[in-house]
């Protein structure tokens, strides 16, 4: 465990945990005293985030869920809130990043599942959660948005376009939840890597073979950093960074926040 302890005594759910930035963020509060309740709906890949999780000495709970369905959701809220009789704070970062094609080619088959997933998920989670926090009198929750919700990358309707819809649920809801003293902000991330969604975004963009990208993925991956003000990707410590300033206690004035965690993309 680390040196700090800001989040000692508090419960945090993480969604979408067994990928690269619900595991980072699961670490980050770990380390600083949080008791993690992790979810995803790829279950052996979630037995090893917590088995990871445990070896590193963090206290740990779990359950399969498929946000998408309201059912799985809710048992699952419901089961996070009685391993440790609360639910504190939240990461609602489940989602998928869909097929790439341009819009007129995309099928509607994956966009409705993007959606259904990325949004709608969103949704279920923050209501559910939402639920508990406001019989305890409080709460925090980072929705994880990204900068295609603003920006608009080719060839990504679907995941742009739930994005979106995610951070006008996140102004909303800060809104709504606001008297319960719940804050709700979301974070943008840009390009980050190493790992498996660099990777695939730089390969399938290739592949669609439109205007804005090269065929070969190297060149992708040069033509992406070349708009980012800083020259890099960002790393999975610095978006769990943000996360966590989010939710502690620093950030007690903060609701209705959309931070983008870009390198100086805007």
């Amino acid at each position: 465990m680390g040196a700090m302890n800001g989040f000692e005594g508090k419960v945090l759910l993480v969604t979408g945990a067994a990928g690269d930035i619900g595991g980072a963020v699961a670490h980050r509060l770990a380390e600083e005293g949080a008791q993690v309740f992790l979810t995803d709906i790829a279950a052996d890949k979630l037995k090893m985030r917590v088995s990871e999780l445990e070896t590193n000495g963090a206290r740990v709970g779990s359950a399969v869920c498929d946000v998408s369905d309201w059912r799985s959701t809710a048992e699952m809220v419901e089961t996070a809130k009685a391993w440790r009789g609360r639910v504190d704070l939240l990461f609602n970062n489940a989602g998928c990043q869909g097929l790439f094609a341009q819009t007129h080619a995309y099928p509607p088959e994956d966009f409705a599942r993007v959606i259904g997933i990325n949004l709608v998920g969103a949704f279920h989670v923050l209501r559910a959660t939402a639920e508990i926090m406001i019989g305890q009198k409080g709460g925090a929750v980072v929705n994880a948005a990204s900068m295609a919700s603003t920006v608009g990358p080719p060839n990504m309707a679907a995941y742009a376009a739930s994005k979106g819809g995610v951070l006008s649920l996140t102004k909303t809801a800060s809104k709504d939840l606001a008297p319960f003293h719940i804050r709700v902000n979301a974070i943008s991330p840009g390009f980050v890597g190493p790992g498996f969604m660099w990777d695939r975004q730089v390969e399938q963009q290739a592949a669609v073979g439109s205007q804005y990208y090269a065929t070969d993925p190297k060149t992708v991956a040069d033509q992406m950093i070349s708009r980012v003000p800083l020259r890099r990707y960002g790393s999975l410590s610095e978006i769990a960074g943000v996360v966590a300033f989010l939710l502690s206690d620093d950030a007690s004035y903060l609701t209705g926040v959309n931070v983008p965690v870009s390198g100086g993309v805007l």
